[in-house]
């Protein structure tokens, strides 16, 4: 059994993963069953609610994305904020920091 701490760490990755995914984006947005997909590329198959978890602590929390429901998917948009977090510019409580360069 994992430790809360292990818990912790899964979801600082999984974030960082979704505003990376975001960044990358022409218009620094996707829906959120596009960033399911994302998050599956890297090992994380939580399902949406997981992902849906997420965006409202990235929204909610550190103000990183805004957030538009439309069904029953979210269309997720990385602020500035979580633009310098990803470029490593400011350092975001809850989201793993991105490496040098990376």
């Amino acid at each position: 059994m994992y430790h809360d701490g292990f818990h912790e760490r899964f979801d600082h990755e999984a974030r960082l993963i979704i505003m990376r995914s975001l960044s990358a984006q022409s218009n620094y947005s996707l829906n959120s069953s596009m960033l399911e997909a994302e998050l599956e590329c890297w090992g994380i198959a939580k399902g949406r609610a997981y992902v849906h978890t997420q965006l409202r602590y990235l929204e909610q929390d550190v103000s990183a994305v805004r957030l538009k429901d439309v069904g029953s998917v979210l269309i997720a948009t990385l602020t500035q904020v979580g633009l310098e977090h990803v470029k490593g510019v400011r350092i975001l409580d809850g989201i793993k920091r991105p490496s040098p360069g990376g």
